[in-house]
Order: C-alpha cells, then sequence, then structure tokens
C-alpha cells in the first residue's frame, strides 16, 4: 500500500531501491506517529474537518494502535511502504471511510517531521537521564576519593599532584557543560512542524496552536517553509550535542584504560568487569572502556555524516533526506549503552591509594617547594631556580603534601557547587510538562 499509489506499478528494483531501510527504521517512529495522528484528528474536528461523533472512534482505535506500538507490537506489513502507511491501513481496514480521513491538512513530509522530533525529544530525555545518573555517580566517587592524591600530567610528563577527587569531578563539569549544548538543541527539537504540510502549508483553516499544546511542544515551527527546511538540520544540531556528550565519555574511556595498565596502576576493575587472552592467562583487559571508546569515537562522526547528505540541498523537501535516518535513529542507543555501561564500571572501580610512594613521583612536588620559597619571601624566578638546581644536583627531597584552597582545586573541590550547575540545567529541559500533555492525550 502507498498513499500515492495513483495506480501505475512501480519497478520492484527501483521499489527496494527507493524504500531503503525505511520500513525498518520507520518501526523506531511508530509511536509518535500514532501520537501524531491522535492530535492531528483532535484539531481536525475543532475546525470542522471530522464530526464530532467520529472523532472519539478514531482516538479509541488510535489509542489501541498506540499502546501495541509502546509495547513493541507494531508491524509494518509487507507490501505497505511506511509506517504512515500502515496506521492509515490499519484504521481504513478498521473503520471504512472514516480511516481515511485522517490525511486532511497533512503530508507524509510534516508527519515524518513530527515523528522525528517526538522521537527524538524521548531520545533526549533517556539520554539526559543516563547522563545525570552518571554525573551523580562522579561526584559521588569524587566525595570518596577526595584526599587521594594521583599524579596530573601535562605532555604525558609527571606535572604537579592532583586527586582522584580532582579527577572523578572534572568529567562531572565536564558533562554537565555536555547538557547545555544538549538544551539548545533540545530547544530547537521541541518546536512543532505540524501543519506544514509538504512544506508550503494548507488551504485547510487548520489550528496549529492547538496541535502544539496537544503534544506538549514549547512552540511551532511558524514558517512552513522553515519547519520543512529542519528537516536535517535538526538532527544535525541533536547529533553534534550527542558528540560532545561522546567526545567527555571517550576522553575519560582513555584515561581509564591508561590507569588500568600496570604501567600507570592507579585504578582497578573487578575480575567480572575485565576480559581476559586467550594465551596470557595473566590479562585482565579493560574491554568495556575501550569499546566505549570506539562506540564513542564512531558517535562523534554523526554529525559530520548528515552535513554531508544534507550540505548542498536547496529548500523543500528532497529524498536525500530518507538517508538521514539510518545514521541518526540508532545512534541514541549507542549513545544510551555507553553512559550506562561507564556509570556501572565507574561505580565499581577500585583506586590505588597509594600511587605517590614510588619515587619516581618526586618531581610532582617542585612546584609545592617554589611556592613555598615564595611565601617565605625569595622571589618567584628566584626560587624556580633554586628549586631547578636541587632537581638537576639529584638532592631533591619534597613534602609529600598539598595545601590548595581556592575554588576548584585539590582541597576546594566545590562538588555542591557543580551539583547545583547540574540541577540548574535539568530544570530547563522540563520534561515534566511534557509528560502531562502526553499523558492527557492518550488517557
Amino acid at each position: 500500500m502507498k498513499l500515492w499509489d495513483k495506480g501505475t506499478p512501480v519497478n520492484k528494483a527501483i521499489e527496494d531501491f527507493t524504500v531503503g531501510k525505511d520500513r525498518e527504521l520507520d518501526l523506531y517512529l511508530a509511536p509518535y506517529d500514532i501520537l501524531g495522528s491522535m492530535a492531528h484528528v483532535t484539531m481536525l474536528e475543532s475546525v470542522g474537518l471530522i464530526e464530532k461523533e467520529e472523532l472519539p472512534v478514531l482516538l479509541e482505535k488510535l489509542k489501541e494502535l498506540h499502546t501495541e506500538a509502546v509495547k513493541g507490537n507494531f508491524e509494518i506489513e509487507e507490501g505497505v511502504e511506511d509506517v504512515h502507511s500502515q496506521v492509515e491501513f490499519l484504521l481504513t481496514k478498521e473503520l471504512g471511510d472514516l480511516g481515511k480521513k485522517i490525511h486532511s491538512g497533512r503530508s507524509r513530509n510534516d508527519q515524518v517531521l513530527l515523528d522525528l522530533k517526538l522521537f527524538t525529544r524521548d531520545a533526549i530525555r533517556e539520554i539526559v537521564e543516563s547522563t545525570t545518573e552518571l554525573i551523580n555517580v562522579l561526584l559521588k566517587r569524587s566525595d570518596e576519593t577526595k584526599d587521594i592524591l594521583m599524579p596530573g600530567y601535562t605532555h604525558l610528563q609527571v606535572a604537579m599532584p592532583s586527586s582522584f577527587g580532582l579527577w572523578f569531578s572534572a568529567y562531572a563539569e565536564s558533562l554537565i557543560d555536555d547538557l547545555e549544548i544538549m538544551l539548545s538543541a533540545f530547544k530547537v527539537t521541541n518546536q512543532n512542524p505540524l501543519g506544514s504540510a509538504a512544506g508550503y502549508g494548507s488551504s485547510f483553516p487548520l489550528n496549529r496552536q492547538m496541535t502544539t499544546d496537544l503534544l506538549g511542544f514549547a512552540k511551532m515551527n511558524y514558517n512552513v517553509v522553515y519547519a520543512q527546511m529542519g528537516r536535517g538540520k535538526v538532527e544535525k544540531i541533536v547529533s553534534f550535542a550527542m558528540g560532545n556528550l561522546a567526545s567527555t565519555l571517550s576522553k575519560m574511556a582513555y584515561d581509564v584504560s591508561l590507569f588500568m595498565s600496570q604501567n600507570f596502576n592507579f585504578v582497578t576493575l573487578p575480575a567480572e568487569f575485565t576480559t581476559g587472552s586467550s594465551i596470557m592467562p595473566h590479562k585482565k583487559n579493560p574491554d568495556v572502556f575501550e569499546l566505549i571508546r570506539a562506540r564513542c569515537n564512531k558517535l562523534q562522526g554523526v554529525s559530520g555524516q548528515i552535513s554531508l547528505i544534507i550540505n548542498n540541498l536547496p529548500s523543500g523537501y528532497f529524498r536525500d533526506l530518507q538517508m538521514v535516518k539510518e545514521v541518526f535513529l540508532p545512534s541514541f542507543k549507542e549513545m544510551n549503552d555507553s553512559l550506562k555501561i561507564a556509570t556501572l564500571a565507574l561505580q565499581n572501580m577500585n583506586v590505588n591509594e597509594n600511587i605517590l610512594d614510588d619515587p619516581k613521583y618526586n618531581y610532582l612536588f617542585s612546584v609545592e617547594e617554589v611556592n613555598k620559597l615564595v611565601l617565605d619571601g625569595i622571589p618567584f624566578r628566584e626560587a624556580y631556580k633554586l628549586v631547578g638546581e636541587r632537581i638537576e644536583n639529584g638532592n631533591f627531597e619534597p613534602e609529600k603534601t598539598v595545601a590548595h584552597s581556592h575554588e576548584g582545586s585539590i582541597g576546594n573541590l566545590c562538588l555542591k557547587e557543580i551539583s547545583a550547575s547540574k540541577n540548574e540545567v535539568l530544570k530547563n529541559f522540563d520534561f515534566g510538562g511534557i509528560e502531562k500533555a502526553i499523558n492527557n492525550l492518550t488517557e
């Protein structure tokens, strides 16, 4: 079944090529296509395009379909082109001509725009929730390990004292900045395109504000041409935001992989969190973090792939945009899986409390010695030379203590302030308002 079928059969090879993976990928969108139809028919009744007594009949059937789609029981049957066609086919099969009325005032173009935005909005919520859980674990581990010193590096050379408290909370704060970028992407996503039809509006007296409110959008894409131009752009913006998050996670995974090597010996994972070698019985490999690194590096490329697909398209709809779904829709699960497994692994990671007992880390404290001399009244550059001479002569004996007290340093991690920053970002997503609107529509 094709909504655009006018009686001329399509060449089978052409059909297979043009449909591509749409039937498979549209299963991601099925619950959202049905939600959009529920809002749309409610609006159609309000403007007189559906009779008052017809609306409850349509909504009852759509709610049944939505329930099945949420459970994962929705299928796009053989010969049916896409999710939009399947929903209309099922309604028409059950309700006859009444099912054929639901497409008034819309196109598959604004249907898929809407479906993608509703899907993305929910997917962002899952990512934000998983990221928040990871931030909370990092802040907890930071507090637990705030007094355990470790080496800090520049150029991969031993540099200055750090601490596990600093390391854990550094990534917590980085993820909060990533949530700021995701919030911007969420705001771009949370705008209603329904009613833009094929990109040029409709001669029907549609009430676009009504569908905006019913679906819990913050506002609508007002200009119908721009609503259509948003296809691909929204996905690129969201995947860029996800790429920032993936970049932070990849860097952290690389740190852990280094720290677990015997040359560093900073951290260990329980044996059940590692893998072994087929010939080396001593091996305990950090495969989980290596795969997080690889997956997150791959995710950073999604926005680039989307850019290459859409970069030279003028305004209006083109079938090129179908290809965006192939790289965009599955990326959220990969991101979410990586966040969740990182959270689990970090919760169970053990830290070495005696790293700095090794004399090779003595030079970590050279700056501390310089600063002590400065506090005794010696000019900094002179103090620097004096400590440098001791190091060169082999008689540098540091005191392995630090007294950092300024904001964000070893002795003042500002964990409460970082947590407050996280909460400030989270409240701006307003997931609760969206959930309330969707519950009103479905219940």
